[in-house]
């Protein structure tokens, strides 16, 4: 293929994601929880607050930059118009990711797969999921990316100008969150291992040359964001995973479920490997997983190349063991943290199909073309994709979030019925992000019994009646009280139920402290 075809696939690719992403936006019943954290820090860029937007935030701040970007197109100071801001942010980074998956498919599995490897990782519900919502990620997919491809031309043919865009691409990445490090890291270890084999070794001039480029490089590059941060990142996940703080609590807010207190170390290390692994699962697909074995043994016949295959190895193995260490230590990972990998094997299964549809032939009698065999066409691979994509079909005609909308309900029926200087406590912090109201969410739900104008309470129903510590406070909170309204009403089982309380009573709100047990449904 020459570069024009090349451009055209690539603009073809470009259009069928961004309309997938945007009819996915048009389809948004609430955006994802962690997006409320990414507009905070967002609006305080907007207001010129640059040192608490850009240094003090917890989040890495170049998606909030992006979105102070897109809301300065979008206009408007409305709850939506913050939204749909953070949302375009989010798919214009899902756009143009499309170029440097390209690319770096074009690398691992040759032009022929490449198209298919961009179509199966945008058809996955996960990807696409992520790419549309109030997310970090496509901001970091599209930097990270384009450092893996530039990685990759490095050392397909050795020369130092392929690691400038590396390490500036991975800088940028790591603007977008701490994963950003993974790149330049595992190229180090890579160049560290390859003089161990034959086929992969550099001279020692040049080896030297591209450890000191990768190891001064990121460092002027984002040390200094580094030491003001005081570490990698500040977000507690990254400190339990290197080993600065200590795991989380048993009962921890992030955690999947409560850990058992008598949980062995072994245990819970095999209890990560095993949600790691179901993680990559459901973000690859369980069709175009299978198929990737048969792509990577393929590869190996096709020649990729001693260097790729030692990289690639590093990579994947520093992923699967960074999710690993997460779940042990935080307690949960979801496939949208198991994207990496994911992106790293969905070429493969691109190249399976490609050799599997290639070995076909279809007897021409059946065609009207008898004594002939003929091979399958473009639509045939066309028609592959749309087969290993169809068990996650009905995923994409669901509503971003669907099972949570009802908190924005809760916030139209507080707007309603909420006197002013009424607070709300709210652990998700839904209610009064899209309210407009000041209240209480997990950060500081703690605070919420000595204030007096904490008078409304939301929260589903397995913060009510859940195990955690933060619901033991919210049933102190409400004591007896019935809910005020339960939003919606006949709920679908897969919909969360709202309830709102209204802690005001004759003469003072309800106090903390009530026995437990005593909550009514």
């Amino acid at each position: 293929m020459n570069r024009l075809q090349h451009g055209i696939v690539v603009v073809v690719l470009m259009i069928a994601a961004g309309s997938l992403l945007i009819w996915k936006t048009s389809r948004t019943s609430i955006l994802y929880a962690d997006g409320l954290r990414y507009i905070r820090q967002a609006k305080l860029i907007d207001s010129g607050a640059l040192v608490g937007g850009l240094l003090k935030s917890i989040d890495h701040p170049a998606y909030p930059l992006a979105i102070s970007w897109a809301h300065g197109l979008e206009g408007g100071d409305s709850p939506l118009d913050w939204q749909r801001a953070a949302q375009m942010a989010s798919v214009m980074a899902g756009i143009l990711l499309v170029i440097p998956l390209y690319l770096v498919a074009v690398e691992l599995v040759g032009p022929r797969s490449a198209w298919m490897a961009v179509l199966l990782s945008y058809l996955a519900p996960v990807m696409s999921n992520v790419l549309a919502d109030v997310l970090s990620e496509g901001t970091f997919l599209l930097f990270w990316t384009w450092g893996l491809w530039a990685a990759l031309r490095f050392l397909k043919d050795g020369r130092f100008i392929w690691l400038a865009p590396m390490i500036a691409a991975s800088g940028l990445a790591y603007f977008a969150r701490p994963e950003g490090v993974l790149l330049p890291a595992a190229m180090v270890a890579t160049l560290l291992l390859m003089p161990m084999l034959r086929s992969t070794r550099l001279s020692w001039p040049r080896w030297w040359a591209a450890v000191g480029l990768l190891v001064i490089g990121p460092a002027v590059l984002v040390g200094p964001y580094m030491a003001a941060k005081g570490g990698i990142g500040t977000k507690p996940a990254i400190a339990r995973l290197i080993g600065s703080a200590p795991p989380s609590s048993n009962e921890a807010v992030e955690r999947n479920r409560p850990l058992d207190e008598d949980q062995s170390a072994i245990r819970t290390y095999a209890v990560a490997v095993k949600i790691v692994f179901e993680s990559i699962r459901d973000a690859v697909t369980v069709p175009v997983l299978l198929i990737v074995p048969f792509g990577l043994l393929t590869a190996r016949r096709d020649g990729l190349g001693s260097r790729k295959w030692l990289f690639l190895g590093v990579l994947l193995s520093a992923a699967f063991l960074g999710l690993v260490r997460l779940h042990a230590t935080g307690g949960y990972c979801s496939p949208r943290h198991a994207m990496v990998p994911a992106l790293l094997l969905v070429p493969f299964a691109a190249l399976g199909v490609d050799r599997l549809l290639r070995s076909v032939t279809i007897p021409g009698r059946l065609l009207g073309a008898p004594g002939e065999a003929i091979r399958p066409g473009p639509v045939f691979w066309l028609l592959a994709a749309l087969a290993l994509a169809s068990p996650g079909l009905p995923r994409h005609a669901q509503p971003l979030n669907g099972p949570y909308a009802a908190y924005r309900d809760a916030a139209d029926w507080l707007v309603e019925h909420a006197e002013p200087g009424d607070k709300v406590v709210d652990l998700t912090g839904w209610s009064q992000f899209y309210g407009g109201f000041d209240g209480y969410t997990f950060a500081d739900v703690i605070l919420a019994g000595a204030d007096q104008q904490a008078r409304w309470v939301v929260a589903r129903e397995a913060h009510v009646y859940g195990p955690w510590e933060y619901c033991r406070i919210i049933r102190s909170l409400i004591g007896p009280l019935r809910p005020e309204v339960i939003v919606p009403e006949g709920a679908d089982p897969d919909e969360a139920r709202v309830y709102i309380y209204d802690r005001r009573v004759p003469g003072d709100l309800a106090l903390m402290g009530t026995p437990e047990g005593v909550a009514v449904r």
